[in-house]
């Protein structure tokens, strides 16, 4: 089979002929139809963050496909079957899974971090993990749920906590962050949107934010815009970008009891004001993936239209153009971009 790989930091990925992966028990074999270019996996090939499992590693962790083969004990898949692959792969035993809270599984696998992933003709998974994918939701463009989605929505109501009428700033509005926007303003909130690109400013009010800031038109900062728009701060600020310094604007942003979620990643350090945060009580949590139990609410969000996924897909490459794909991502060009399996 054809498949993308992981060299190193620096080294575009190679695509090449490998070998098809051998499904054991209880796992499954998926022709892949679609696999999402992701931010993470910039980390990797631009900012030397290291994968788990040490290259040659495929890459991608946001796929959908087609089941071609079931492994021994498999009952409730089976061929033919339309699948998505969540990106994590949980133990079920550790502290944190019998807590609910699978999303930081103490042993999770990850599919082109700690395990091979989905820029590859096939991939496999164990049957257990995977979700179906109704026929309503295309596989191509329903491939983001996978992450794009489902991060977003475990970030706005699980982390945040969005509430009917809680003043939420989303401070970054790429892939990740317009879905934030979609599921705060689904949860009822008045969402103010932050971004320096006026087309993704644009799809903001698209998916419901209530106000839009452009950071390089706020002559005295976007926080200072956001406290005027909102009579002295917001409920609930969500930084989707992961800048330490666009952090800590948007803890800048809150009011009294307000609550920071940092949804962005960054390995920097960032530096809060402790008096401010013990005196007003404030909040700062962590956003991490989406639990297994949220999936198919996602699914059926999206199967049913209450939010957008298809028309956030703005650019579709085929395995060998992948790298023209992760440069699309590295520009910032359009909103979310696709590899697309051929054949």
């Amino acid at each position: 089979m054809r498949a993308a790989l992981f060299y190193g930091p620096n080294i575009p990925l190679s695509v090449e002929d490998v070998p098809q992966p051998e499904v054991g028990a209880g796992e499954i074999l998926v022709k892949v139809a679609a696999c999402g270019l992701c931010h993470t996996d910039l980390h990797y090939l631009d900012h030397g963050v290291p994968t788990v499992k040490a290259p040659p590693l495929i890459l991608g962790h946001e796929a959908a496909g087609v089941v071609a083969l079931t492994g021994a004990g498999v009952e409730d898949i089976k061929e033919g079957d339309r699948v998505l692959l969540p990106a994590i792969l949980t133990c079920g035993q550790c502290p944190a899974c019998r807590y609910g809270r699978e999303n930081i599984c103490q042993r999770m696998l990850m599919f082109g971090n700690t395990i091979d992933g989905a820029y590859a003709e096939y991939v496999k998974a164990p049957a257990k993990d995977v979700f179906i994918l109704p026929d309503e939701i295309p596989l191509v463009e329903g491939c983001i749920i996978a992450d794009a989605v489902t991060t977003p929505y475990h970030a706005v109501k699980n982390r945040a906590e969005v509430r009917p009428g809680d003043t939420v700033v989303v401070y970054g509005c790429g892939g990740v962050g317009l879905n934030v926007v979609q599921f705060a303003n689904l949860a009822g909130g008045v969402v103010i949107a932050v971004d320096i690109a006026a087309e993704k400013l644009e799809w903001a009010r698209r998916l419901g934010a209530a106000y839009t800031l452009n950071a390089r038109e706020q002559p005295d900062g976007v926080a200072y815009a956001v406290r005027k728009l909102t009579a002295g701060g917001v409920d609930i600020a969500i930084e989707a970008i992961g800048n330490p310094g666009t952090i800590q604007e948007a803890f800048g942003m809150l009011h009294p009891g307000g609550r920071l979620v940092v949804v962005g990643y960054s390995d920097r350090e960032i530096t809060l004001n402790a008096g401010r945060m013990m005196y007003r009580e404030m909040e700062v949590r962590g956003s991490l993936g989406c639990r297994p139990v949220d999936y198919p609410r996602v699914i059926e969000l999206a199967r049913t239209g209450r939010i957008q996924v298809s028309p956030l897909v703005t650019a579709r490459f085929p395995l060998a153009q992948i790298n023209e794909g992760l440069d699309t991502l590295r520009r910032g060009v359009g909103i979310r971009s696709v590899v697309v399996m051929e054949g």
